[in-house]
């Protein structure tokens, strides 16, 4: 008998087999088991009914990590209905484009989020009504709490639904133009839970942090694999070091899902503090390669085990997994660190390759760079009303990732860049990455980024934005001579930019396009509109 593969009988799992088991521990020190939780959902589910959304309709969600945001998932799946998961750091302008190109019916906002919304609610195109978490007495929409409990925490009778049917519709950032909207499938993201669990090793002792927004990919997909194995999830409002730490000593976390800035945060937390965690603890890591320098510190000095996985938006998301293989353990403990600090290997499910521009794939050399491409059940149903994106992103059958990337010997996949950020000076491909991670060995150094900076002889050269750490000073010839004795000189830097901090979406990615930008603006004024030497 055919049974569809519905993102809601993860936590209908987890009612049957862990009801009585702390499910959430809320940002607010209120705890919640899975039957209480999946009360709150059916009360959830009965109450958007109410306000007329039906199967197929948009529910928008600004909010950071709460069980409020949690639940949000599970109450709006069950109608069948498709949630907009919205970033917390962009400007009203976007929310109103997102929301009015979404066509969202129904907008759930935490309060101290309702400012970005205030100035262009008038102009809300199909919102029909606003839920407030934590509403206070200047609230301008509906008190969630209040409302909530107004309904029943029965079974909720739900709709047929189909394993096809788009769960989530979320918004990419838009560097160039307005963002595209991914439609993710309740088929995509359940085989991707089904296929992230088993890498990550889940299981119902884990204790998860939500570190990583949940607006970002469904937190890459956490509230659904920790919700079926019955983990016990813990919310995080914001990424703050010392508030992690304290979490995780007092609720025994055991693993959490975050950038690399911020586990660039917690390592410099932990050199300051030498706080020593007695209960294992692993980190999973996405997004720019870390250096092996942190790999290094994160398993040696804080005992913590170190998870690299690689993915976007557009693959549920992720498609790679970095272990080190039973036939690789006997390699030097750096060349252990380098591997796991790559993007890595396919995860079962997920088909990876890397292609030069004639679709060949690259000789697993670590050498020959070429397009990450990707084909799993997790891949995007398309872009929400934009054919033409969805065609070019989309070639027979491969998800064309806009990720640049090499294979060594061993099969393991090296993101070296995305195709905008590699720098091609005198006509060699330098990566912006492999130049950060020599930059972040200096002991001086807290964070930096390098983009392209045009050059009148040899195209474009690496320029560096670095943060210097507090109590140290740095001049910009020694970032230069230091990038020079550890590259090939076509690799160096040849300026550097210090800043106070560097500019990060609210998953902790840098935005280099900001950078880039501001490189491009100074050195056209440095040069009266010609490129400098």
């Amino acid at each position: 008998m055919y049974v569809p593969l519905l993102l809601n009988q993860f936590l209908d799992r987890a009612v049957k087999l862990y009801g009585p088991k702390k499910a959430v521990i809320n940002t607010d020190g209120r705890e919640f088991t899975y039957a209480e939780l999946n009360q709150r959902v059916n009360q959830l589910s009965r109450g958007l009914q109410d306000l007329g959304v039906k199967k197929g309709d948009r529910v928008a969600y600004l909010a950071p990590n709460t069980l409020e945001m949690l639940e949000g998932f599970y109450g709006v799946f069950q109608l069948g209905a498709i949630m907009v998961p919205l970033n917390t750091r962009l400007k009203p302008e976007d929310y109103l484009f997102i929301l009015n190109h979404s066509e969202s019916k129904v907008l759930v906002c935490d309060q101290e989020l309702y400012h970005q919304i205030a100035p262009i609610r008038e102009k809300l195109e199909t919102v029909e009504s606003v839920l407030i978490h934590y509403a206070d007495e200047n609230c301008e929409g509906i008190h969630y709490d209040e409302w909530l409990n107004g309904f029943s925490g029965e079974a909720f009778d739900r709709p047929e639904l189909d394993e096809q049917d788009v769960c989530s519709l979320l918004y990419t950032s838009g560097t160039t133009g307005n963002p595209k909207g991914v439609m993710l499938t309740h088929r995509s993201n359940y085989l991707h839970a089904l296929s992230v669990q088993h890498h990550l090793r889940v299981s119902d002792r884990d204790v998860l942090l939500h570190i990583l927004p949940m607006f970002h990919v469904n937190g890459w997909g956490s509230p659904f694999y920790y919700t079926a194995n019955g983990a016990t999830q813990v919310m995080l409002r914001k990424a703050d070091p010392d508030t992690i730490f304290t979490l995780v000593q007092k609720h025994k976390v055991s693993v959490m899902h975050m950038a690399p800035t911020v586990l660039n945060s917690l390592i410099q937390h932990y050199e300051a503090t030498k706080i020593q965690t007695e209960h294992d603890v692993r980190i999973v890591i996405a997004g720019s390669a870390p250096p092996p320098a942190f790999v290094a510190k994160v398993e040696e000095e804080m005992r913590w085990e170190f998870i690299q996985v690689y993915g976007m938006t557009e693959s549920s998301p992720l498609s790679l997994v970095s272990p080190i293989r039973p036939h690789l353990d006997e390699l030097p403990k750096e060349q252990k660190y380098r591997l796991k600090a790559k993007a890595g290997i396919p995860m079962i499910t997920c088909d990876v390759k890397v292609v030069n521009d004639f679709g060949e794939e690259v000789a697993w050399n670590g050498k020959e760079i070429g397009e990450v491409l990707t084909r799993s059940n997790g891949v995007m149903k398309g872009y929400w009303k934009n054919e033409q994106a969805t065609m070019e992103t989309i070639q027979n059958g491969w998800l064309h990732t806009g990720d640049m990337g090499t294979v060594d010997e061993f099969g393991t996949i090296d993101i070296v860049d995305r195709k905008k950020d590699v720098i091609i000076s005198g006509g060699e491909n330098i990566s912006s990455i492999e130049v950060e991670g020599v930059l972040y060995e200096h002991p001086s150094i807290l964070e930096a980024a390098v983009v392209a900076l045009p050059h009148e002889k040899w195209g474009e050269t690496p320029h560096a934005f670095v943060v210097v750490k507090k109590g140290e000073t740095l001049t910009e010839e020694d970032v230069i001579q230091f990038s020079r004795s550890k590259l090939a000189h076509f690799k160096a830097v040849t300026g550097v930019t210090f800043v106070e901090e560097l500019p990060k979406t609210a998953s902790g990615k840098i935005q280099k396009v900001h950078l880039r930008n501001q490189a491009w603006d100074e050195a056209g004024k440095a040069s009266n509109g010609r490129f400098v030497n």
